[in-house]
Order: structure tokens, then sequence, then C-alpha cells
């Protein structure tokens, strides 16, 4: 049995089959797409080519299913999210090992958005029983007013590569716990991670046919049919702000909701009074974890002039210290870019950020793996000399690089924050909680933390941005507001009068 589980869950199982209507079924097109390892380049699994054939099958699926599985008592559908968590949890070790071969992660990266998942689940599961409506009082006589929660219908889930776990279960287990039903597109560069995995565990889980449906396939090809389909009634989109417009629109066309959790440009303000081993331990955990692939990572550091040369050294020998490598090595703490057109993109930003006048302190190029030609791996790479406006600050860099740009005083970070379409997440250190407390008040951005970097994520807290980082909300009853409905229902108890 344990081997049957490892093979199942595991990048050597088969994974070239769409999960719809609770059947392993091929793409309609008979193709499929490769998976590479970000560390060593190699092609590890093929997946479906999913095609608009699939696509309208799975909203079908989804759509026929809905209707029960909304009426399933509200115990029955806890127990099944439970089901769920248990089903995670039995195979945690097998997921952070797929993390690692598809999504390039680390085994801190592996471990966290596993946790995190698990977060999601067990929140998840409170849900049925939250589903409350309202009475009130009504201003005619002889009325009672009613007010109850009722689920959206089906939900659509499109999530991004860099954590595909988690950041795909934050939306699919609070969607269908409130009883909707789900199609989940996966990303190109992760559709087992993403998407295909989730098949697996609704499968053990014991959830009705229809409730989960994934189509796995290239965005180019399909993700306009998933983000406009008729059938979908909440759209849940995580990845860049460009890509996130288009998406919104094509859900509005329908008059669907547009949950959207977008791109970041988040801030770490340091002052003068910090406690810079406690900011340092921050900005290092909170630029280089995952490779800086984090739309809540730092990406800008913002330090008071009179301790910036003492912190841009001191964060260069942390970056300097840092393993960087294969994800498969235990001991790599920063692993591959997850491809090549992202890797590209970020060392640019890097040579235009210098030639604008910035300082390389270290870093700057990729991390030589042997046996792997054109290696993924960027080294940890920190810039001085920063302002806001070179291509490392002002552009969402995603990657293992850290701008450290100095000010003077409180109003100048603060503007220098602010200073972006952002507004995802931040973090301050300024001495004592109650002056990061009013830093942090005058930053507009969705969360910051006080003492602490920005990546961080409790399914009981919302999580949120504003401006270009998007619109609605994740996690508690922030999303339960985005996939579930208010019904008002009216008693008129007595005969009413009418006018005429």
């Amino acid at each position: 049995m344990a081997q049957q589980s490892q093979s199942l869950y595991s990048i050597e199982g088969d994974w070239e089959e769409l999960y719809i209507n609770g059947e392993w079924t091929d793409a309609a097109s008979g193709e499929t797409i490769t998976v590479e390892d970000p560390s060593t380049r190699e092609a590890i699994a093929e997946v479906p080519s999913g095609s608009s054939a699939d696509v309208d099958a799975a909203y079908e699926a989804a759509a026929d299913a809905q209707d029960e599985w909304a009426a399933t008592p509200p115990a029955e559908r806890e127990a099944l999210v439970q089901g769920l968590l248990e089903a995670l949890e039995s195979h945690s070790d097998e997921i952070i090992e797929l993390l690692s071969k598809e999504a390039g992660g680390s085994a801190v990266m592996g471990g966290t958005s596993v946790h995190l998942a698990e977060d999601q689940v067990g929140e998840a599961a409170t849900l049925p029983r939250r589903m409350k409506g309202e009475h009130a009082h009504s201003n005619i006589p002889g009325k009672e007013n009613i007010v109850e929660r009722e689920p959206k219908g089906v939900v659509t889930v499109i999530s991004p590569w860099n954590f595909p776990l988690n950041l795909s279960m934050r939306a699919v287990a609070p969607a269908v716990a409130a009883g909707n039903t789900v199609v989940l597109k996966p990303s190109t560069n992760t559709p087992i991670a993403g998407g295909l995995l989730f098949g697996r565990l609704f499968e053990e889980a014991g959830f009705p046919d229809g409730v989960l449906n994934v189509v796995t396939g290239r965005g180019s090809e399909i993700g306009d049919d998933v983000a406009s389909h008729p059938e979908s009634d909440v759209v849940a989109f995580t990845g860049s702000t460009p890509v996130g417009r288009g998406v919104a629109a094509a859900a509005g066309e329908n008059l669907a909701v547009a949950a959207m959790e977008l791109g970041g440009n988040n801030a770490h303000i340091v002052t003068a009074e910090a406690d810079l081993d406690m900011a340092i331990d921050a900005a290092t955990f909170g630029s280089f974890v995952h490779q800086g692939q984090v739309c809540i990572s730092i990406n800008r550091h913002l330090v008071h002039e009179d301790v910036y040369d003492e912190y841009v050294e001191r964060l260069t020998d942390r970056a300097e210290s840092l393993p960087a490598g294969s994800a498969h090595d235990p001991d790599t703490i920063v692993g591959p870019i997850i491809d090549e057109s992202q890797r590209d993109e970020m060392l640019e930003y890097v040579e235009e950020t210098i030639e604008a006048g910035a300082t390389l302190e270290t870093g700057g190029e990729t991390v030589d793996i042997d046996g792997v030609d054109d290696s993924l791996v960027v080294a940890p790479t920190v810039l001085s000399d920063v302002t806001n406006d070179m291509s490392a600050a002002c552009f969402e860099h995603f990657g293992p690089i850290a701008p450290v740009i100095p000010f003077s005083d409180i109003d100048e970070a603060v503007e220098l924050a602010n200073s972006t379409e952002y507004g995802l997440s931040g973090s301050v250190h300024a001495g004592d909680v109650g002056t990061g407390m009013e830093i942090a008040r005058r930053m507009e951005t969705g969360m910051v933390h006080v003492n602490d970097q920005p990546i961080n994520d409790e399914a009981h807290v919302p999580f949120s941005g504003t401006g270009a980082s998007g619109m609605g909300g994740y996690n508690t009853d922030d999303f339960l507001a985005e996939v579930t409905e208010k019904k008002w229902i009216s008693l008129q108890h007595d005969a009413r009068e009418y006018p005429f």
C-alpha cells in the first residue's frame, strides 16, 4: 500500500490524464506538455495539454455537481475537508519532494508550502458551520426579514507556479467547503503540484464526482477559455498584475466575481533605531527564501543613512553565506529560478540598475551546477546606492535580489515605500513596536509586519492588497464572502396594507 501511495504522489507517477467529473481522462487533443526540473533542466514528467473541449467538459461537470454538493449537510462537507487534510498530511514527504523537482523548491520552501496548505485546509473545514445567515426586524408591520448565505456556484481557480500547492489550496479548499464546485487551472510550469495532485488528494478524501475538476494546459491556448467561461461564477487568480488585468476583464464579461492577488513591490523599512540583528535576519529570509520568487518578498530595502553602510555590509555577508545550487541538495537555501525567461529578466534588471549608477556588492550572476548546462540558479545579489527609479527597485524583480536604498528621515522612507502602484505587503524595523506601528499605519499596503519581514500568511487572518496588487481578499471570512452570496427572504405574516 505504501508503495502504491508513493507511485501515485511522486513525480514518477502517471500524470498524463486530466481529472474531470471524478475520472482520469486523456486530453481531447491527445497531446502532452513536458515538465522540466529547474535544477537539472531535465524532462521529468508529461501532463495533458488541455483544449477548449476539455475546459467545457470540466465546467459542465462542475455545474452538474454543484446543486447536490451545495445541499450536502455542513457536517458531511466538513468531514470531507478534514479527509483532505488527512490525505495532505499523509503524503507530505512525497509532496515536498514533488515541489523540489517541479518547482525548484528547497526543503524550506517545500515544508513551508505543505504547512500553509494544511493550515488553509484546517481553516476551510470550519466554514460549513460558519455559513450562517441573519435575522432583521422590518419597518413593515407583520414582516420578518431573513438573510441566508449560499454558495456562488462554480469557482474558477487559476494558480501560479511559485508556491503552487498552497496558492491553489487557499482558494480550492474554502470554495468547496462553502458548497461550491471548482475548476482548477494550474500554471504550465507546475501543473502537478498546483493541479493534478489535487485530483489525487480529493479522490483519496472521497469527494463526490465533479466537485473538483483539473484542466492542465498552456495559458496561451486555454487561459482565455477558462477565465471567460460562462459557467464560472467566481474567478480566483494569483499571478502578475498585467495578466491579472486581462483575467479580471474576461471574468467581468460574464459578471463573475474576480478575486485577484497580483504583484507587489514590498518595502522593508529599517530606521536608525532598529535592532540591526533582527532587521538583517528578517531581511535575509524576506529577500532570499525560495529565490525571492514570492509575491510578498522584500523587493526594496529602505535603510536610514546612519546605519546604511553597516546594513549593506552585513546583508552582503549574509547573502554570500547562503548555499546556492540544486534544490535536491538538502543544504541549499537559494535554488533555481523557475525558467530561463524569468532568470534572464531579473538579471537584466540587475544589469540596468548597475548601469544607472548602483553598486553590485555581491551576486549578479548565475551559479554553476555540475552536469547542468545553462544553470537557472542566480546567486544571492545585493545592490547598494540604489534609487527608487532603478529597474531592480521600481519593477517586481521576483528574484534573489536585494536593492538597498538610503533615506534621511521617516517622511522620506514612507514616501519611498508608497511610490509604487503596488500595495501588497511590507515590513518595518524601528526599535520599538509602537514606533513601528506608527510607520506601518502610513504605508499604503494591504499588510505590514513590524519587527519582521513581509512574507507572512495565516489562514485565519485576512490576506489582501491594494492598488495594482489586486482586489478581493483571501483567508478567513474574506474569501468566504467572495465565494458566497446573501439572499434576502422576507416573510409577511400578517395582511399588509398597500397605498392603492
